[in-house]
Parts: C-alpha cells; structure tokens; sequence
C-alpha cells in the first residue's frame, strides 16, 4: 500500500497548563508559516476571549506547518475533561500524538485521561517533556512516570518504545537529551521525530470518497462547516455527493467549498485528496460522526462516540426586580435562540424545552462546559437566571446510577487528614496515596460528581490555597444513598430593597461572610452574605445611621470594614442551594432566592416539610 510521504496528522494532547499552545506557537513560528514580519500573538491558537484570559483551550483547534518537504497537520485539543468528547474524536482524524507533560509536574489526571483515549485509537505517541529549563525540573523521574502511566494503560509493545523529546516551549528549544545544558537552539528535533516516527497517511486516493466529520464550525456567510478527514479517494469542489446521517438516511448534496489549512488560515481548495484534513460547506444538516461518500458508492465509516453530558441545570428568563436593567437581549425567543445556535457546533450540549416557555434545562460535560457557555452569553449582552447543577441520573440494567469522578489532590502533607476527612463526607473512596518525602501528599479518590459541586471553596479554605484538585470523569456507579455534598452554611437575605449601607453591612458583620461592597443595588430576596449557622438569616443591609450631633458624624468614619467575598461566576454557581438562583447579566452575577418574598418562603417551607414527613 502507498503512503503520502508529503503529509503528517498528528494531535497535542496534555494536562492544562502544561504548555502544548505554546508548542505550537513555536512549531508555527520556527517552521516559517508565518512571514518575517507578520505579527503573531501568543498563544495565537487560543482564539476566543475566554480562552485566552483562563489560559486554556476549550475547542480544538487544526493548524498546518509546512517543515521542509512535509506538511504536518496539527490538532491542539483542549485538556480539560470537561472537553474530553472533543479529544476523543480527533484521535480518528490522526496517526500520532505529541504527549505534553510539564518537567516538574508529571502526569496529572487529564494527562491520563487523553493519553488512554489514545492508546485506545492505537495511534504512535512521542513524548514531549516541556519545562525543561524550570529549576524544579526532574525529567527523568518524569519519564519513569510516563511509562508506569503507558504500562497501566495497557500500551502495546510499539507504544511502549516511544522516543522523547525534551523542550522549553517557552524559549523556542529542544532536544533528545535530558540535560538543560544540552538543548538546541530551535525545535529541529521535534519537527524530524514527528517526520520518522509518525506514520504516514495511506494514499488510496483513486478509491471511492470517505470523508468523516469529527468537529463543526459555524460562519454566517456559508453556514455550518464540517471539519474532518479524508480517509479514502478524492473529493473536488462541485461534486455531487452522499451524505450518510446517524438515523441511516441518506441526502444528497453539492460541495460548494473546500478549506484547507495554512498556519491559522483557512485557503480555499479546489480538491482534497485521502490523508488531508479539510474543511467542507454546502451542508446545511451536517453532524459530528456522519460520512460523506460518492451518490454511487455509499458505504459509511464506523459512526464516531460522543461523550454524553453528566450534568444538567435550569435556564430561566431574568425575572427578579432588576430584570431588563442591564442587558440587551432578555426576551425567551432570544435566549432560546442563541442555546440553539450553540448547539450547531457544541456536540455535548443538550437544550431540552419545558412546559414553560421561559424555562430551559441545559446538559453538558460539566461544571466548566456550562459555565463557559453562561459567561460567553452574558459577555454577548444576554440577561438569564440559572439554578444550581444537578448531576443526571442514568439506569442501567435497572439500576440508578450516577457519575464518578477520579480525584488527584496533591497537597502539604499537614493537611492530608483533613482533606481525606472532608472528601470521606462526600462518600468519596481512596484509591492510592504517594508520599514521596517531599513534603506533598498526592491523594487520589473516586467521589460522587455531586459530592464535588461546590467542594472547591472548601477545598481552597481547608488547604489555604496550597492545594491542587484535579478531576476527569471515571464511570457511572450505583448511586450512593443519602445526602452527598451540598453547602452546610445558611445565607444572609436581605428583608428591603435600596442600597447597601457601610453601616447597614456592619450591623450585620458579626453574623457571617457579606457578599457585597456599599453601595450596591440590593432588592428583597437577594442574598447579601452567608450566615455562620445552618439557617437562613433575613437582614437589613440597606439600614441607614441616624445622625443626631457632629461627633457620631466623624466617628462613623473611623470604623474599619471587613473585605467582603467578591464570587466568580464559578463559584457563585456552585454555591446555589435548591431553593435558589444565580442571576448573570452583562454587569452583575447576583445569588438570590427563587421566592422572594420572606413569608412565602417560610410557608413554602413549612409546606415542604409536611410533605417530607408525610
């Protein structure tokens, strides 16, 4: 069988934060795709706002680099689980990865995570480890650990012989060698490892057309865009062509245009052939998984797996007393637009109708994958209230199941006791504990999903800021009995609506955490701070002094506030209760209760308590 010697395919994958956008930001830049004086901005394939602020990559993204005689195609996945159906259909459209791992580091749960989905498609790794020029760098402890991770995952013989390759995405250098001192000037190796060691595409280019769709992008000019790979023959602009849907029925269509990839340009093609990684328009009903075939010749690929979502929240019109104050779009026949447009490229998104029409329940991958969609909406002038994320409950063989997470916590050792304490509250089991006499205890559990809503804060409070929680789904368990997680604090809620007042906000200092600054529009309902006790607490925040003489005037100066707790949408997401919801517009996130008013939530209350007992 020929090959395409011409052509590379192969993805990045790691942990976050351990340097592949960079990598590639380098690959670009030394392979000359970019003109001497074009001006390239870091990380330039991170190329939304949220992307860029976070520091991650939450869509994968293709790129091609032209390295002497071969053309290699990059596909930079996102690391987090969160994106994991992302990755897991890439690893179809290549023939090898680059395996990212930080130096200092090692492998984290993501890094495990993309690597099985991997060993899994039986593609050929090489191993990068980035970082190489840290202080703290212990490449060679790195690698034991990244074969151990190989041998656990169950790699073949082949995969177990994978070359490394040690590098400094950052100052543009690597090398096969582990010492620093050793590190070339450019990323030559690299880019001659991918060239021996990664296999070239088969070129069956005078066969039958098989083109299969692993990601979607949406333009407004030419509608819905079908990312994939060329598997087999060759597809020319103009033809006319199959499309073969997941339901098993067939439509017919024209390929009005075909996208190649040039650095992080889109070029318009006139054909592609088996091997190349293209972009096609003309379908307007295309989806992720489908083939694309001659009308004559219909024969489909193995349909593609997408991971389906864990976690479900309610979307609801904006209608508490601020309502239309601060946003542009805040009608349902608006929002209720844009969830579906995101559904034309988002494949692990579900947006499921209610009996309302102002009510929406929204399912993704996770925590992440919703937030992300929520801060994208409000950042675009949409106005929404959301409830608090539920994990969603699946039977199998008639059995209520729930999801599991694999937890990596590496922390001071001091606190070890407490965080198995906590989690061990959250129904999680530990499966290992490595102490390596560092001082760092790295703890890994499998806990309940809904047993990590809202943990992060606690996390944080418990470690004091040094510790480090990582997370990927693991599988779907039978669900555990009784309460798991949830917030043990009840919460401050205002009694009136005004202003808040530096000396309303002190009176009620001493009863717990405030939320907001003076200063702040507050209506009845609203949640201002969290109580010091289990209960719910109403207070008057918006309360103003009486000044009766001079002096108490001046006094009221002196007096020191307490810095109050600013919440990330994040967090303030995770701290919903059931009877509560987070408010987002373009300007505020505010926590509120779903009733307002405090007599009706007393008697709604008492009425849910008789039901219960009852």
């Amino acid at each position: 069988m020929k090959s395409r010697n011409d052509i590379r395919n192969i993805a990045i994958i790691a942990h976050v934060d351990h340097g592949k956008t960079t990598l590639v930001d380098e690959l670009l830049k030394q392979s000359g795709t970019f003109r001497a004086n074009e001006h390239v901005e870091e990380r330039a394939m991170d190329s939304n706002d949220l992307e860029r602020e976070r520091g991650i990559t939450i869509l994968a993204k293709n790129t091609a680099v032209q390295y002497k005689e071969t053309r290699i195609n990059i596909l930079d996945t996102p690391g987090h689980a969160d994106f994991g159906g992302e990755v897991e259909r890439i690893m179809k459209m290549v023939d090898g990865v680059l395996l990212v791992v930080d130096a200092y580091e090692g492998t984290m749960p993501q890094t495990r995570f993309v690597l099985k989905k991997a060993l899994e498609q039986k593609i050929t790794p090489i191993v990068v480890v980035n970082k190489i020029d840290k202080d703290s760098a212990r490449p060679e402890e790195v690698i034991d650990e990244v074969l151990d991770l190989f041998i656990e995952l169950g790699a073949s013989e082949e995969q177990l012989e994978f070359p490394v390759i040690y590098a400094s995405a950052i100052q543009g250098t690597a090398s096969p060698d582990p010492d620093p001192s050793k590190q070339e000037e450019n990323m030559e190796s690299l880019f001659e490892a991918i060239v021996e060691n990664i296999p070239a595409p088969i070129d069956n280019r005078e066969d039958p057309l098989q083109f299969q769709v692993a990601l979607l992008d949406y333009n407004d000019y030419v509608g819905r865009i079908g990312i994939g790979r060329v598997f087999r023959g060759t597809m020319k602009v103009g033809q006319q062509v199959a499309l073969m849907k997941l339901d098993g029925s067939v439509k017919q269509f024209r390929v009005t245009k075909i996208f190649g990839f040039i650095g992080l340009k889109r070029v318009e093609i006139e054909e592609a052939v088996a091997g190349d990684l293209i972009a096609v328009s003309g379908m307007e009903d295309i989806n992720v998984g489908e083939t694309v075939t001659p009308v004559e010749h219909q024969e489909a690929l193995p349909v593609l797996r997408i991971d389906e979502p864990t976690l479900q929240m309610t979307f609801l019109v904006n209608n508490s007393p601020f309502a239309g104050r601060e946003g542009k779009f805040v009608t349902s026949r608006k929002i209720e637009e844009r969830l579906k447009s995101q559904l034309e490229t988002d494949v692990s998104l579900r947006v499921e109708d209610t009996d309302s029409p102002d009510v929406w329940v929204v399912s993704g991958r996770g925590e992440l994958h919703l937030s992300i969609l929520i801060e994208n909406m409000r950042r675009e002038g949409f106005e929404l209230q959301v409830s608090k994320p539920e994990v969603i409950v699946k039977v199998i063989d008639g059995v209520r199941c729930e999801p599991v997470e694999r937890v990596q916590i590496d922390v001071p050792e001091e606190h070890t006791g407490s965080i198995m304490e906590s989690i061990g509250a959250r129904k999680g089991e530990l499966l290992d504990m490595i102490n390596n006499g560092s001082g760092q205890v790295r703890l890994i559990f499998n806990v309940p999903a809904r047993g990590l809503i809202g943990y992060s804060t606690e996390f944080l409070t418990i470690t004091r800021g040094y510790g480090i929680m990582n997370h990927t789904f693991d599988s779907y368990q039978p669900m555990q009995q009784g309460q798991v997680g949830g917030r043990r604090q009840g919460v401050l809620v205002s009694m009136e609506t005004g202003k808040s007042t530096q000396y309303g906000t002190m009176g009620v200092e001493d009863r717990g955490v405030i939320f907001i600054e003076p200063g702040t529009d507050i209506y009845e309902g609203m949640i201002v701070g969290e109580h010091n006790r289990e209960n719910d607490l109403t207070v008057n925040i918006v309360k103003a002094k009486q000044m009766t003489n001079m002096r108490s005037a001046n006094k009221d100066q002196t007096t020191t506030m307490k810095k109050p707790r600013i919440m990330s949408l994040e967090e303030s997401l995770e701290y919903l209760n059931d009877d509560e919801y987070c408010e987002v517009t373009p300007e505020s996130i505010r926590l509120r209760k779903k009733v307002l008013d405090k007599n009706e939530r007393e008697k709604s209350a008492k009425k849910k308590k008789y039901v219960e007992t009852n």
